[in-house]
């Protein structure tokens, strides 16, 4: 598609057309993520929290020479500009056309849940024998499928692509890109109900997916799901084509016995609890209508064992980090990864470990040619490959390269490698068990994980920013090890979000930030004399909230250029200037003018009750009062800043130049009155370590504090008060997840582990434990310990392993 087609497509109005002919590669919407500028258009979009329009410079300079743009916009030298109503609409329409070349199956997956594991799953079963695209992790969206779209080829013999909608009149122009052949609706719950006036309306509006689909493929069991004569159905109940007359479960495994067209099927799913059986389910009904063998779908299955979703960044050994995406080895999926890689700073050197790119479809040649133009547009150091045709690599990649046959032989040299401080990408086909790599590389501490989602941190994120004006500038306290989320990580993914400002505590924080690739503007809440000189070289700004501390500051500098923060105390009684202070503060700051003043703040007390509401513009009032004066006096106009999370929501008036969020970010609101628009960021999971029988009377851990009233069962988890988990949570007051089921604690937590009540649980060693997360709130956990979510959170310990990942 040249650029002049482009125009003809989207029916746009031409501000500049110096390369018509030009061919399109790649389509841009993120304007942080210039990953590969030939051939690639930027479409600008005016949004909510951002605006396009405003990178496009930025973007020209990092060779970015396509534009399709909603406002009348100047390019700084040659390049192609199309202006249109709406640049998603021009985005759809121009896949849209993309779509309409190519004549192969199209399975198009939609439901309340599931859509993304059932993509992946049918992906392994029916890549032995299509060339498949499919959407990279979840993009279903009205940007993320136009997206996915785009990845079609004339190579490709089958397509998967998922699509999800979050109200009415969306499903409609996802129906007309993807044009799907065959459907799949995994089921009908309760997300995103608040987008329809009922159950039945948002069913009716996910169907027009499948208005061009020969077949649609689903639960029969359902009740009102109903697709005519193009259903495909599987259940119990005999309403489908597929009967399911009988299901077993055996240790790991459900055997499963069915009939299709008069012929019996027994099948083994390798999984126990119901969503993965109906997952896997909709796997097998795709497969028997494409005509499988039986022989066929059982290798398939076989294969989703442990099947992960998600590209994870965990810390690694030597003092590097390392992103595991082992799940996932097609082209547009490669692309996603090595982006994500590009984006991370908190190390300078990139390591690539990738395998043979499997049934892409395409020439070895052209599509190793096409790989490293990713590795080298991502500036990666060292490319490690592992494979048979993977050497084609070693005339194109700029950088070092190493290239094995197998994972064993890699594996065998690997101490060879200097793999220390670096960003370690590990990608592969799972016929070449990488994840053998990524349990070698991985960092080893216990079985205790602290699981972070980057999706919904970014989501709470931009609901904050939702609620600013254009002008106000966002700080985001980065304090306390991230409330417990980890400093570097969640820094680096603010850095990328472009906020304005981080908040630390004391400046090590500050200097571990800096040392780590973050280059934000850094306010120090807590300095001391002995961090002056560690704050100058490592240009952080400390707040100054007294006189002793000024005077100290000033001394210290000894004329030297410095930029300071400045908290008056309006109420909360902590630290800040009292009223009477300003004179000198005053005085001092107009004799040392090597001094900036970047900011004047304070702090709510009461901000997140309405009782404490009168207090609070008291507090505002008084405020704004000094700050003026300081301003005035100063002949400054420094920053202004007053409100916290909570305060954000419900004093937008006393927004001024800059809002401070903190909790909020993490998933917590503590007005509890918009809760239900943030999303969980953290999952604290452990493992059973061992499970023992109890008969009555026996006791349980230190202090015999657990007594056996009846035969029991008891599992010990590989958590204790040295984690987080503190003793509070001892002699049942505590309560975990585990298969499924609440359990109790018994008797004393212990410093490293916990023991709980698994009676009739079927619990085995290795099974997971979800100690707070989506199953067990961290604000329940707050109400029964009588302390508030913030500790919590920042009692998990350094030691428990940090793992963030992105769908």
């Amino acid at each position: 598609m040249t650029f002049k087609e482009v125009l003809h497509i989207t029916g746009g109005k031409s501000l500049k057309s110096d390369s018509p002919d030009l061919a399109i590669k790649s389509l841009l919407i993120d304007s942080r993520k210039p990953f590969i500028a030939k051939g690639a258009v930027f479409f600008a979009v005016d949004g909510s929290n951002h605006d396009g329009h405003e990178y496009i410079n930025d973007l020209y300079a990092k060779g970015i020479r396509n534009f399709i743009v909603e406002k009348d916009v100047a390019l700084p030298g040659d390049g192609n500009v199309v202006k249109v109503k709406s640049s998603i609409e021009a985005l759809q329409k121009i896949t849209k056309y993309h779509r309409q070349q190519f004549d192969i199956p199209t399975i198009a997956i939609t439901g309340s849940n599931g859509k993304t594991i059932v993509k992946e799953w049918l992906y392994s079963c029916l890549s032995t024998k299509f060339r498949i695209v499919k959407s990279p992790h979840s993009f279903n969206s009205q940007i993320g499928v136009p997206l996915s779209v785009w990845n079609m080829s004339g190579e490709h013999e089958l397509a998967i692509f998922e699509a999800g909608i979050s109200k009415a009149g969306e499903m409609q122009k996802l129906a007309d890109i993807i044009q799907p052949t065959i459907g799949i609706f995994t089921n009908l719950g309760t997300a995103h109900d608040e987008g329809f006036e009922s159950r039945e309306k948002k069913f009716e509006e996910k169907k027009q997916l499948f208005k061009t689909a020969q077949v649609v493929v689903f639960n029969a069991d359902q009740q009102g799901i109903n697709f005519g004569n193009k259903g495909f159905g599987w259940g119990e109940s005999g309403n489908g084509e597929i009967q399911v007359v009988e299901t077993h479960a055996d240790k790991s495994y459900t055997n499963i016995r069915l009939t299709y067209k008069s012929k019996d099927y027994t099948l083994a799913i390798p999984f126990l609890d119901h969503s993965s059986i109906e997952n896997a389910m909709h796997c097998v009904a795709t497969m028997l209508y494409l005509d499988f063998s039986e022989h066929e779908i059982q290798e398939a299955l076989k294969k989703l064992h442990g099947i992960g979703m998600r590209l994870e960044l965990k810390r690694a050994i030597n003092g590097s980090y390392l992103i595991d995406d082992t799940y996932n080895n097609d082209l547009a999926g490669l692309k996603q990864a090595i982006e994500f890689l590009s984006l991370q700073n908190q190390k300078k050197r990139k390591v690539i470990i990738l395998s043979d790119l499997l049934q892409s479809g395409l020439q070895h040649d052209v599509l190793y040619k096409e790989i490293a133009e990713l590795i080298n547009a991502a500036n990666i150091e060292m490319t490690i490959g592992i494979g048979e045709h993977i050497t084609s690599l070693k005339k194109y990649v700029l950088g070092d390269t190493a290239f094995f046959n197998s994972t064993k032989q890699f594996l065998e040299n690997i101490c060879n490698f200097d793999l220390a401080s670096s960003l370690i990408l590990v990608k592969g086909a799972r016929v070449y068990q990488f994840e053998k790599i990524t349990r070698v590389l991985e960092e080893r501490i216990h079985g205790t994980v602290l699981e972070i989602n980057l999706d919904a941190l970014t989501n709470n994120l931009n609901f904050y920013r939702s609620k600013l004006k254009d002008e106000t500038k966002l700080m985001v306290m980065v304090k306390a090890f991230a409330y417990g989320s980890g400093s570097f990580e969640v820094a680096n993914l603010l850095q990328f979000h472009r906020v304005d400002y981080l908040g630390v505590a004391y400046a090590d924080e500050g200097v571990q930030l800096r040392n780590n690739g973050v280059y934000l503007p850094i306010m120090v809440l807590n300095p001391s004399e002995e961090s002056f000189e560690s704050m100058l070289e490592h240009d952080l700004e400390p707040e100054i909230y007294n006189l002793s501390l000024l005077h100290s500051f000033i001394q210290f500098l000894d004329g030297q250029k410095a930029s300071i923060h400045i908290k008056l105390e309006t109420g909360m009684k902590r630290l800040g200037f009292e009223r009477q202070d300003l004179d000198e503060l005053i005085e001092l700051l107009k004799a040392n003018k090597n001094i900036e003043v970047k900011s004047i703040f304070s702090h709510l007390a009461g901000a997140d009750e309405s009782r404490h509401n009168d207090f609070s513009k008291q507090q505002a009032a008084v405020f704004n009062q000094g700050s003026q004066r300081i301003m005035s006096e100063l002949a400054i106009k420094p920053l202004r800043h007053l409100v916290n999370s909570a305060g954000t929501l419900r004093f937008p008036e006393f927004h001024y130049d800059m809002v401070r969020l903190g909790i909020g970010l993490y998933g917590l609101e503590t007005n509890e009155e918009e809760q239900d628009k943030l999303l969980n960021i953290s999952t604290l999971k452990t493992v059973v370590s061992q499970v023992r029988k109890l008969e009555k009377g026996e006791t349980v851990g230190y202090g015999r504090n657990g007594v056996a009233e009846k035969p029991m069962e008891i599992a010990t988890i590989a958590i204790g008060y040295a984690d987080g988990y503190t003793r509070a949570f001892s002699k049942g007051i505590g309560e975990v997840w585990v298969n499924g089921k609440r359990a109790k604690v018994i008797g004393n937590v212990c410093m490293d582990m916990t023991m709980i009540d698994v009676t009739g649980m079927n619990v085995k060693e290795r099974d997971e434990v979800e100690i707070f997360g989506p199953h067990i709130p961290i604000q329940e956990l707050a109400n029964k310990t009588n302390t508030i979510p913030y500790e919590i959170l920042t009692n998990v310990s350094q030691r428990v392993k940090r793992v963030y990942y992105a769908e």
